[in-house]
Parts: C-alpha cells; sequence; structure tokens
C-alpha cells in the first residue's frame, strides 16, 4: 500500500511538471528568431541617396564662386555614392556640431577630413585611414616677424588663433603649451585675427596657411617653409555598431588606394594649384 502512494505520488509531481513547462516549451517553439538589423550600406542603397555630414574646409570642402561644392572631400564622397549606384546629398554642419548630428542620425557617415583621436574614437568608428592632414602655421610680418622655430612662438605673450573643435586645437597644447590660444568657428576668422594684428599666427591644416600666405603677401609668412610640423590620418566616421559597413567603407578605401586614385586626388587638391581657379572671383 505504502508503494503505491508513493508510486502516485511521483506521478502527480510529474505531472506537475510537465503542465508547467509545456506553456513555455509552447511560447519558445512559437517564438520568431530575432531578425539582424539592417547595416547602413543596405539601408542607403534602397533609400537611393547616401547623406553626407562635412564642414566647410578649402580645400577639403567649400563653395565656388557659382556657389558649387568644390574640393577633395566631394571628389572622395561623389565617387563613392556613385560606386554605390546612388546619389550623395552634402549636409554642411558646423564642425563642432559635425558628430553629435552623425550620431542623431542627421547624415550617415562623415566624410570631412576628420583625424584619428582617441576621444573621438570612443564615440564613433573610424574607417582605415584614405589620407592624411599635415598642421602648418603662418605669422604675421607686423607683430611676429623673424620667427622660424615653433620655439619662438611657444612664448606666454603668444597669441595663437585655431579652429574650435578641430586638432589643431591639440596640436597647440601639445607642441606651444606656453602660448595663448583663441578658438573660432573657422579658419577665415582665425585668419583675420591674424591679418588684424590680434593673433600672432594661426594654427591649421595645410595648405590653407600657404594658401593664406600666398594671398597676402605683405602682411603673412611661413615660419617652417609651409612644411607641415605634425601629420595625422583621417578617416570616415559612422556609428558604432554596423561592422558590415565599415568593412565595406574599409574595402572601398583599400581599392581606390590600390588603383591610385586617392593619390591622383591628394596631389590635385593638396600638392597642386589649379583648383584655385574655382575661387577666383
Amino acid at each position: 500500500m505504502k508503494n503505491l502512494k508513493k508510486v502516485c505520488l511521483y506521478l502527480i509531481i510529474i505531472l506537475v511538471l510537465f503542465a508547467s513547462c509545456a506553456p513555455a516549451q509552447k511560447e519558445a517553439d512559437q517564438a520568431e528568431p530575432e531578425k539582424a538589423k539592417e547595416d547602413l550600406i543596405t539601408e542607403i542603397t534602397k533609400r537611393g541617396v547616401m547623406r553626407v555630414g562635412l564642414s566647410v574646409f578649402v580645400p577639403w570642402s567649400f563653395k565656388d564662386k557659382d556657389g558649387v561644392l568644390r574640393g577633395f572631400e566631394i571628389d572622395v564622397a561623389t565617387q563613392l555614392a556613385e560606386d554605390l549606384g546612388v546619389k550623395v546629398e552634402f549636409i554642411p554642419t558646423e564642425w563642432s556640431g559635425l558628430i553629435p548630428a552623425l550620431l542623431t542620425g542627421k547624415f550617415d557617415v562623415i566624410i570631412a577630413g576628420m583625424g584619428i583621436v582617441p576621444e573621438r574614437a570612443l564615440k564613433v568608428n573610424f574607417t582605415n585611414p584614405y589620407d592624411y592632414s599635415g598642421m602648418s602655421i603662418n605669422a604675421s610680418k607686423k607683430i611676429a616677424p623673424g620667427r622660424y622655430t615653433l620655439e619662438e612662438f611657444n612664448k606666454p605673450d603668444v597669441v595663437i588663433a585655431v579652429r574650435l573643435g578641430t586638432t589643431a586645437v591639440d596640436a597647440v597644447k601639445k607642441y606651444l603649451p606656453k602660448a595663448q590660444m583663441r578658438q573660432f568657428d573657422n579658419e577665415a576668422e582665425c585668419q583675420q585675427e591674424v591679418l588684424n594684428g590680434r593673433a600672432h599666427a594661426v594654427v591649421a591644416s595645410a595648405p590653407e596657411p600657404a594658401r593664406w600666405a600666398k594671398k597676402n603677401p605683405n602682411e603673412l609668412y611661413l615660419p617652417l617653409k609651409g612644411e607641415p610640423f605634425i601629420k595625422e590620418p583621417i578617416s570616415f566616421a559612422l556609428k558604432k555598431g554596423d561592422p558590415d559597413t565599415l568593412a565595406f567603407f574599409n574595402a572601398w578605401i583599400t581599392l581606390k588606394q590600390w588603383t591610385g586614385w586617392l593619390e591622383e586626388k591628394h596631389q590635385y587638391w593638396f600638392v597642386g594649384e589649379d583648383w584655385n581657379k574655382y575661387l577666383e572671383q
């Protein structure tokens, strides 16, 4: 009799366990597998438009005398879109607002001569470098004549103008820590500060300082003969969490480097001067 009671008890326990597990198992069987999030490249091709964030910065990107966007980055982004079989839409943005705008979805990718720095890399993914940027300097003949080394500008009474949010800020902090630094929204404002005698020099990405010095030979000169005193890699920037799009961009960059297309564009925009015709009035 006792054995019969034990058998019945075991059967009841088994039935209770089975009943409690069955609904969960049924729900698991009916649940659909989670779909992978669509990558950006697929989204762009479906949309038919690649939205590119950039900031006005000669000769990276600027409007010519007729209001048409020109520059190294314009050529790069246009070719990328063409290879994707889509149109390109440029969205000019203040430099300091580029990364925040990317993260909020205002555009798909930043192609704006953006240097790779750890602080930025914490917020966005960078592609492999597709070019490099050289930091250079020009100076006022009136208030800073005869200075030909960085050391001669690294003094407490020297004022250096730089563009807000750019790696020129980091370059001045590192190489000219004793100098005073004033930050402005764009290179034109920086340069005007020197021309007006309120700053001794401008630190900016080449070839911009040399272009201004050539344009204003009576007011400006090149302390380092126009040579960059630091070089940094530049890359596309995109949102984190999309390895397929990052891989595609990297593959595209590798191909354009291998064929010599990127070097050809670099020579045109950063070595030659034919493009100055777009700025002539």
